[in-house]
């Protein structure tokens, strides 16, 4: 199983460079560090396409979601006895189950007491285990330029015009990640606060990586999704720039 060379993407729906980026990145650090028999826990798993990815390697994938609907709909899409979903929080899994890694992707920021959930994730982990988060960097260009004054408009009466049109229209607030009608942004997390809340737990960093660069950020973005020689620019040059300038932070800790 490890090294496999897998396009984990096409059992999943993404379709954005920076998503299928952030899905390999996941995909090549459980290779990396865990065994072909490893068990592994996708917390706050949404449609369930992150899942189905590793789960296309021959892992055993559990995913986890509070919504009902999610699970129901990865339910719906999955093809894989290797992988399944439930509806239940972290904290139930702990009670009772051990896993090798945890994937807990695009989920922190949306919480307002984010260390509560780390730490029950590490009660989850054996020792050495590994897990595997991403977030969005809080003073990064698309929180900065996009996220925070989207959020910002959205409390105004015009933010309310703006949402009532795109309902007119038939355009949903879920994502192809998560079916959640509510995906409001609590936390803005630095590469140093992401790197504390985490360590503070009993972790120590194995790799620090970046997401993209400006490719969601108006106008830019309206380029970057008809050419994709632009979208691929983006995604590798951040590679090259310091942290503070990526839009978002793909890592992985190893359990003490």
């Amino acid at each position: 199983m490890k090294n496999q060379k897998i396009n984990v993407a096409k059992y999943t729906e993404f379709t954005e460079l920076v998503d299928i980026k952030r899905l390999n990145f996941i995909a090549d650090s459980i290779q990396e560090h865990c065994n072909p028999g490893a068990r592994i826990l996708d917390v706050g798993c949404g449609n369930g396409n992150i899942a189905r990815g590793i789960g296309s390697l021959g892992y055993e994938v559990v995913g986890i979601d509070f919504s009902e609907d999610a699970i129901r709909y990865a339910k719906s899409k999955n093809t894989l006895p290797n992988v399944s979903f439930r509806v239940c929080s972290a904290e139930e899994v702990a009670a009772t189950e051990h896993f090798d890694a945890v994937i807990c992707s695009e989920v922190l920021e949306h919480l307002h007491k984010p260390e509560l959930l780390v730490k029950t994730l590490a009660k989850i982990l054996k020792p050495g285990a590994i897990l595997i988060a991403t977030v969005p960097n809080g003073i990064g260009p698309r929180e900065l330029l996009v996220t925070r004054p989207v959020q910002k408009m959205s409390k105004s009466w015009m933010g309310k015009v703006i949402d009532n049109s795109k309902k007119a229209l038939g355009y949903s607030n879920s994502t192809v990640q998560s079916m959640s009608g509510d995906l409001t942004h609590v936390q803005f997390f630095t590469k140093g606060a992401i790197s504390n809340l985490i360590m503070s737990e009993g972790f120590d960093i194995l790799e620090f990586g970046h997401s993209n660069f400006v490719e969601k950020v108006f106008p830019y973005s309206l380029l970057t999704r008809k050419i994709k020689t632009l979208s691929e620019i983006d995604n590798t040059v951040i590679d090259y720039l310091p942290s503070v300038m990526a839009s978002g932070f793909n890592t992985v800790w190893r359990k003490k």
